[in-house]
């Protein structure tokens, strides 16, 4: 048996549950579809997580230098398992608030499970077949980990599954030198691990100005962080306990040796497994949902919000994505995407501010 909502959102990211909302407030059934944990990325295993442990990283490297502003101090030890379950709790309070909301929500019924489309107006959650003339697609991202030679023989890291990590990493070795690689790298380095960034372009965050790569390489070498540029033929080779990573860049040593490896070099969305071919979706090379001005699919009655659809990575992206089609379907207004001016988003200097 086939239930019919007026509404179905697969996805409860940043997007999904307050458009949910919207929706039930004007009156419509939805149906909102999350297969593992609500909030997405930001809630679990992105800004808020993330910038949890920036926060202690942040505290660890005041105190060190607690001398600068007149406070004596008697060393610092960082704990890092009371840093994970601090990081977890503030986690676990968001994805809760996220859960609670669409539980009480009039009109709205959760189902947990893997979506995959049937047609263009009906979707398989487990036992249950959903059916509606409209559909919203949150289904987020992951972490892009490449084919590249020897990773099948070590233990490397995701941005996601560093997140568990209850340890101090002795020598962590970041590849990638972009946001969330550089994030990571500046944490460590404040917890007091040692950390090398290999990124294979002849800068960091190539895509930003050349003097904002330099100021951020400056920062990040100033707090004690080493910088290989150049890095081609990126490779890995265990070496016992320890993790071989090949660079053969331009200058220094051809192989680095770390404890951790983390690979931080792109995303890629969760579009893969959704059946999006029986729905008449098109995906570009790349594999985001290919939507218009107004995120509407190929197919009709179909949308696409958040970081599957490749018009941006953010949560304030994706929750902008919510605001255009609410405006769009339920104010009568005729918002675009294109008109949006995105951010940007910096590295923590080392210089405190008093």
């Amino acid at each position: 048996m086939t239930e019919a909502y007026d509404a179905i959102v697969i996805g409860a990211g940043q997007a999904g549950p307050p458009l949910a909302g919207r929706l039930s407030a004007a009156g419509m059934s939805v149906a909102v579809i999350e297969r593992k944990l609500f909030g997405g990325t930001c809630v679990n295993t992105g800004c808020i997580p993330t910038k949890t442990l920036v926060a202690s990283a942040y505290a660890a490297h005041l105190a060190r230098r607690a001398a600068d502003f007149g406070v004596a101090t008697q060393g610092v030890a960082v704990d890092m398992k009371a840093v994970k379950a601090r990081k977890d709790a503030v986690s676990t309070r968001s994805r809760t608030g996220v859960e609670t909301w669409l539980a009480g929500m009039a009109r709205c019924k959760t189902y947990r499970g893997h979506a995959r489309f049937l047609s263009s107006r009906e979707v398989q959650v487990g036992d249950d077949r959903l059916a509606s003339e409209r559909i919203f697609i949150n289904v987020g991202g992951r972490a892009l980990v490449p084919n590249l030679p020897g990773i099948d023989r070590v233990a490397t890291l995701t941005n996601t599954t560093i997140l568990a990590l209850d340890t101090l990493p002795r020598h962590l070795v970041v590849i990638g030198g972009s946001y969330i690689g550089l994030e990571f790298a500046q944490m460590y380095r404040r917890f007091g691990s040692a950390v090398t960034v290999v990124e294979k372009a002849p800068r960091l965050i190539p895509r930003e100005d050349e003097d904002v790569s330099a100021a951020v390489k400056e920062i990040l070498e100033g707090e004690g962080i080493a910088v290989r540029l150049g890095a081609e033929c990126i490779r890995f080779e265990p070496h016992g306990a320890e993790i071989g990573v090949g660079v053969d860049c331009t200058s220094g040593a051809p192989e680095i040796l770390g404890s951790h490896a983390l690979v931080a070099i792109g995303r890629r969305p969760n579009t893969d497994d959704l059946g999006l071919e029986r729905a008449g979706v098109t995906l570009d090379e790349r594999g985001y949902i290919v939507v218009d001005d107004g995120l509407q699919t190929s197919a009709p009655g179909i949308w696409a919000l958040g970081d599957c659809n490749g018009r941006g990575a953010f949560t304030h992206t994706a929750y902008n994505d919510f605001e255009i089609v609410a405006a769009n379907l339920l104010d009568g207004e005729r918002r675009r995407v294109s008109d949006r001016i995105l951010g940007f988003i910096s590295i923590r200097p080392s210089a405190a501010s008093a």
